[in-house]
């Protein structure tokens, strides 16, 4: 059998070229106790967390595949929860940097996340229509809120009511009652989506945000009903109304029609704030203390809010009565003043300043300091952070910028990618700048003004770079200054492509003049000093018909291949420039091509997604392959090998063995269109740009990849995917109402059930042994030795129940329910017993009472049905009400323990502050009778 040809994996190494994702939204999070400082945001699957005052990244929170979508820390500042494109949510520790929680419920990206008061619940929206609340101790979901029509835009908890609101695409904002899960309310006022929304005022303010100018106030009474003050507080807001349990969809109608029977609270529009950006709301905030709204649109203008407490209302009312009395009085003496006195709503909610960033915001997150300083942060559309400080108790407020993260990214897509010759210096330049890299650091070097790059080299001898612009002109760098030192007017349309020559000596290029140039290194005399200086002068040129989109040198330099807007590559002699071959197929123009370091083959990628490899010699095509779902974007040979690398607009980088003709693996990481690459000279580093605004280093390993293994892994991850996707199992029982359960079936919950199912077999092997010992040792009347299972032996001879306990205890929380539900029947009554077993000892009762419920209540009429499970559940019945009062009586006693010894801390602080200020008291008696005795005397 022969040796079948190795090859080396590629392993993603860093990214790098990213200040910030425009995908997500910024968020202040407290790190290293300090608050208003460290900023958090999206970096493609990452979250990076900036020092804005220094301008440092101190953190990186490591995601997995997808693009992060929505950041919320939580109330405490020691969490943040992430949600992903994918619909999964990760709750990040800030101290360790992991993701200890994983949430999996949505089925498309998540749009909005919030945490409750305490921090204990996390709700979601997400572009499926659904909320989901989440029970971030527990670490499980705690139930699905069906009822929007369209993407959900916010969702925020009240504080004091266990209530929800939520807003969507579908124009609607509904309130939900957390006690019997169920909307009670939907406002329908908005004619557009609803894009934003913040409780303001104490939570007796709504205000809404949609597509228009408009800011719309709603005014939220709750309805107070006369209770039982003993009765505890989830009681009353669930009996707040006698209908309490009614049918959701005749609730919905109530509320609809506007029926004057309100439940918990009435809603009303009071009027409206007009904006000044004409665009639709993007985002829509207020800081934590509720007393300052933001707001921004499409544009590149924060508008900041100020909203008066009731206290300041109050204040200004009394003012304007006394003007208003004054007037009355002027009028004429004997008048009352007529009408009630009311302050405008633009009184109440004042404009306080705009701020204008340097160009067009996405997201903002503020944080109001004790001493009344304003700490604004804005994430824009071009990769940059900026931070404002805004001092509110100023005459005029004005805006100071603090900070601009700036110097680790581009402004825009970078568009064309170098390797310096010792595999040390990256180029990568943009629409406005070019930047030098270090490899091995990742820093920024060296950052130089140009105009729209469209490709570059660095010269021979790496102190120079050349880049060619989409205006003609080619503009040479000197990088130990980082001046630019020359611009020529090379073409008179953009410079597509440019090409080393192999003897270093010069270069070619092409351009939408339809002309390829040849050009030379030469050293000319520098006016402004005596030492010579690099330039570059024209020597040849090649006139053809039509637009030149590529160019490449052949590696002895005898030929060039210029690939044209006719969708041919054409070959000529590089010494007489004569004509040598033709190679046509391609049904679009080949936009990137290259030539083998043997001068043997020659690939060329085109717009049709398809990689051509022909033979150089005879001009033959020797396989056309299909390479991308989307048009080929760069195309580049390995060194002194046949393996070479595509990019295309569908996201992935490809590597390809051109002898062969064999996909070898797919680089994936980049989340929107790759518009270049660069391979270093050793073929040990290759780096990529993307749309999404990154750039990725990828380093050769040394481990082996073998094809047949790939193609495996390729296809367990396309099951896995497929499964994910399939429909999700039906509850028996469960109504397609507005509420449903929280999780949904991944391959981790199908894994979860297999384990399970898989204990129980072996618990049902080993119990049948065990039968069958008993058996023989009777037989013969002495004891024989019993044969141990490797797996229960590896557990520390364990039994079989206790390493069923053991699997169940491995299951996530948050997966424990969907594992269940894909669990067969015939496994259920098993469960049970051991169930019954494991809670008659007082083992992991609260886990073991969760899927004992789950269970009963999924397969409720199998299980009442079968005779054989009436005494397990009679026992079941028992033990559990005996197991769960006991925890509940030790929780109370720690509970009232814990109370107590709080008010004994609390008792001596005061006993402490009495002290100190009877101290206090003392003091100033003494100094004022000092003081009268010295008067005295003095009299």
């Amino acid at each position: 059998m022969g040796l079948t040809r190795q090859y080396l994996r590629y392993a993603p190494a860093a990214l790098f070229g990213l200040v910030a994702s425009a995908r997500g939204n910024a968020a202040f999070v407290a790190l290293r106790g300090e608050r208003g400082r460290y900023v958090a945001v999206p970096a493609c699957e990452h979250v990076f967390v900036w020092d804005a005052r220094k301008g440092e990244k101190v953190l990186i929170l490591k995601g997995l595949k997808q693009e992060v979508s929505c950041l919320c820390p939580s109330p405490d500042g020691l969490h943040l929860a992430v949600g992903y494109e994918d619909g999964s949510i990760r709750i990040f520790n800030l101290l360790s940097g992991e993701a200890n929680v994983t949430f999996n419920g949505h089925k498309a990206a998540v749009t909005a996340l919030h945490y409750d008061q305490l921090g204990g619940r996390l709700v979601s929206g997400s572009k499926d229509t659904d909320v989901i609340v989440w029970d971030v101790i527990n670490e499980s979901g705690l139930y699905r809120l069906k009822g929007h029509k369209d993407a959900v835009t916010q969702v925020l908890f009240l504080k004091e009511k266990n209530l929800l609101v939520t807003s969507g695409k579908d124009t609607l904002v509904k309130w939900w009652d957390l006690d019997t899960q169920h909307c009670f309310k939907t406002l329908v006022g908005h004619r557009t989506e609803v894009w934003g929304m913040a409780l303001v005022s104490e939570e007796k303010r709504l205000i809404t945000g949609t597509a228009d100018s408009e800011l719309r106030v709603w005014d939220i009474s709750y309805i107070q009903e006369v209770k039982d003050p003993d009765e505890p507080e989830s009681k009353k807001s669930k009996g707040s109304s006698p209908g309490a349990e009614k049918n959701t969809e005749e609730d919905e109608t109530v509320e609809l029609d506007e029926c004057p029977e309100e439940r918990l609270l009435k809603c009303s529009k009071v009027g409206s704030i007009m904006r000044e950006g004409r665009d639709r709301i993007v985002t829509l905030a207020t800081d934590g203390t509720g007393k300052i709204l933001a707001c921004h649109g499409t544009d590149a203008v924060l508008e900041v809010f100020s909203v008066l407490s009731e206290e300041e209302v109050q204040k200004k009312l009394e003012k304007k009565m006394k003007k208003a009395k004054k007037k009355a009085k002027q009028k004429s003496e004997e008048e009352e003043p007529e009408g009630k006195v009311e302050l405008s709503l633009q009184e109440e909610i004042q404009r306080v300043t705009n701020i204008r960033a340097s160009a067009k915001i996405k997201s903002f997150d503020m944080i109001l300091s004790p001493k009344g300083e304003l700490k604004i942060v804005l994430l824009l559309q071009n990769n940059i952070i900026e931070s404002y400080t805004l001092n509110l108790s100023a005459q005029v407020p004005q805006a100071i910028r603090a900070s601009k993260i700036t110097i680790g990214g581009h402004r825009s897509d970078v568009r064309t990618l170098a390797f310096s010759s010792d595999n040390i210096a990256i180029l990568s330049a943009a629409a406005e700048s070019v930047k030098i890299w270090n490899r091995s650091t990742l820093q920024c070097i060296r950052t130089m003004d140009c105009e729209y790059a469209l490709c570059s080299l660095f010269v021979p001898g790496d102190r120079q770079v050349i880049v060619g612009t989409k205006t003609g002109k080619l503009q040479l760098y000197d990088l130990a200054s980082g001046s630019l030192m020359e611009t020529l007017n090379a073409h008179d349309g953009a410079v597509w492509s440019i090409a080393l020559s192999p003897d270093q000596r010069g270069f070619v290029t092409g351009g939408a003049d339809k002309c390829v140039k040849f050009w030379e290194f030469e050293l000319v005399k520098d006016e402004s000093s005596i030492q010579k200086r690099l330039s570059m002068k024209q020597v040849r040129i090649l006139q053809l018909d039509e637009d030149v989109l590529c160019v490449r040198y052949s590696p002895n330099e005898k030929l060039l291949a210029v690939s044209l807007l006719d969708c041919t590559v054409k070959v000529f002699y590089t010494d007489t420039l004569k004509f040598f071959l033709s190679l046509y197929g391609h049904k679009l123009p080949v936009l990137c091509m290259d030539i083998s370091y043997d001068g043997a083959l020659i690939a060329t990628g085109s717009a049709d997604r398809n990689v051509k490899i022909w033979g150089l010699d005879f001009g033959d095509c020797h396989r056309s392959l299909f390479a991308h779902d989307d048009s080929v974007m760069y195309l580049q040979f390995v060194a002194k090998s046949h393996l070479f690398f595509t990019a295309g607009k569908d996201n992935k980088i490809k590597q390809w063995d051109a002898d062969k003709f064999e996909h070898i693996q797919t680089l994936e990481g980049h989340h929107q269109e790759v518009w270049c690459l660069a391979l270093s000279p050793n073929g040990d580093y290759v780096v990529s740009a993307s749309h999404d605004k990154s750039l990725r280093l990828w380093e050769r390993t040394r481990e082996p990849l073998v094809l047949e293994e790939e193609r495996e892994m390729q296809r367990e991850a396309e099951y896995e995917e497929s499964v994910a996707k399939e429909e999700q199992p039906v509850v028996a029982g469960e109504t397609q109402g507005e509420t449903g359960l929280a999780g949904k079936k991944t391959i981790e919950t199908i894994k979860a059930a297999e384990r399970i199912m898989e204990a129980i077999e072996l618990y049902r092997e080993e119990m049948a042994k065990l039968k069958e010992h008993k058996a023989i040792c009777k037989a013969a009347g002495k004891e024989v030795p019993f044969p141990v299972n490797p797996i229960l032996h590896a557990y520390g001879n364990i039994t079989p129940s206790e390493y069923v306990l053991e699997v169940f205890k491995k299951v996530k929380s948050s997966e424990l329910e969907e594992s269940l539900l894909v669990l067969p029947f015939s496994y259920v009554p098993d469960l049970l017993r051991l169930f019954n077993e494991h809670i008659h000892l007082g083992a992991e009762v609260e886990l073991l009472c969760r899927a004992l419920l789950f269970l009963l209540k999924i397969h409720f009429g199998q299980i009442t049905t079968n005779q054989m499970l009436v005494t397990v559940i009679e026992n079941l019945k028992k033990t559990t009400i005996s197991r769960v009062s006991e925890a509940r009586d030790v929780l109370g006693f720690n509970m009232a323990g814990l109370q107590y010894l709080k008010r004994e801390i609390e008792a001596k602080d005061e006993v402490m502050f009495f002290a100190d200020a009877t101290d206090r008291f003392e003091e100033k008696k003494r100094k004022r009778k000092k003081k009268e005795k010295m008067i005295l005397a003095v009299v």
